[in-house]
């Protein structure tokens, strides 16, 4: 017959065994929250190429029809690179990581009457069983919970013009430093202060580098004025950082900046002039928060008779293109 204390041993020992730490049993529970489209899980489960995707450009970035094609074409830029896309967006209540056709139809076509969700609206938007399309930070968000490691959106959030006055910092940054995921973009949008906003990158520990050039862009055109504070030239440089960013445990996130195609880029000035107008209109309407971009965003459109829309376009396929690069280029290092 067991003593009892080898019987006690034993116990421990079996319930050692059956044992799921906290972390691992919060990420399930996290897990089961959200709908992952077959396509993306098989991908993950795989350990293939996979490309997050935001949705706020789908529902308020572009008027319908355009937005759903640019959508759509988008995805197919993603597929025909070597990775699965993932556009993030909550659907009654549901988060989705990776929507159907049926589903981008109706973010499409629903537009701005879905909640632009930034991550502190997430629970608000699930709790109520609301629509929400997700900007850079829900779409961290999200992204990270199920272990996509690449994020591709056209301009990340930044420090706004006049933010000592307004304190108009974008949550963007906040995520970018607690969330341990590469996001491909156009730098960030000439609407903010740039050199502000690269110093709050500073601050917030995230890696920030331009790909194939020195200077950081400004996402309607190649040059900020603003030296990048790193350089990369090749989707295998950024997977390879990307790589030693998650195995030595960094919980901060990472910003690869990618000027807008050269062909695309001549319209810049033309675009700085309207961007400049747009801003002395929001301070005179006073718009402000969440509203001000989508606001700069449509007017400077107006202003440019849509010169500025056709380069949106431009940039957020040119960052699909090489954000499913680097994807791939991760999956294999991997």
């Amino acid at each position: 017959m067991a003593s009892s204390s080898s019987s006690a041993a034993l116990y421990r020992i079996s319930n050692l065994q059956n044992h799921i730490s906290p972390l691992e049993a919060t990420n399930k529970q996290l897990r089961s929250l959200v709908k992952i489209s077959p396509q993306v899980s098989e991908a993950l489960s795989n350990g293939r190429a996979v490309v997050a995707l935001e949705s706020t450009i789908i529902s308020h970035g572009m008027p319908y029809p355009q937005n759903l094609q640019t959508a759509k074409e988008v995805e197919s830029i993603v597929r025909e690179n070597g990775a699965v896309p993932a556009t993030i967006a909550i659907l009654n209540g549901v988060p989705c990581i990776g929507l159907n056709e049926d589903e981008l139809e109706r973010l499409a076509s629903l537009g701005k009457s879905v909640q632009k969700t930034a991550g502190r609206d997430i629970a608000y938007v699930v709790a109520t069983r609301g629509n929400g399309a997700t900007t850079v930070s829900a779409t961290l968000f999200f992204a990270s919970m199920v272990g996509i490691q690449v994020f591709v959106t056209g301009g990340i959030g930044g420090v706004h013009r006049h933010a000592n006055q307004t304190m108009d910092i974008s949550s963007d940054l906040i995520a970018l430093g607690r969330t341990p995921i590469a996001v491909i973009s156009a730098g960030v949008k000439s609407i903010l202060d740039i050199p502000k906003t690269l110093e709050y990158l500073e601050t917030q520990e995230v890696y920030v580098a331009a790909y194939k050039s020195d200077e950081f862009p400004a996402f309607f055109t190649e040059k900020s004025g603003c030296k990048a504070p790193s350089r990369v030239d090749s989707p295998e440089d950024c997977a390879r950082v990307i790589d030693a960013n998650k195995k030595l445990n960094r919980q901060a996130g990472i910003l690869f900046a990618v000027p807008i195609p050269k062909q695309h880029s001549a319209a810049g000035n033309l675009i700085e002039s309207a961007t400049q107008r747009a801003l002395t209109e929001a301070r005179e309407q006073n718009v402000t928060g969440n509203a001000e971009t989508p606001f700069l965003l449509a007017r400077v459109n107006e202003l440019t008779g849509g010169t500025s829309l056709a380069a949106n376009i431009a940039l957020v396929k040119n960052n699909a293109l090489i954000g499913s690069q680097i994807a791939v280029a991760l999956s294999q290092l991997t």
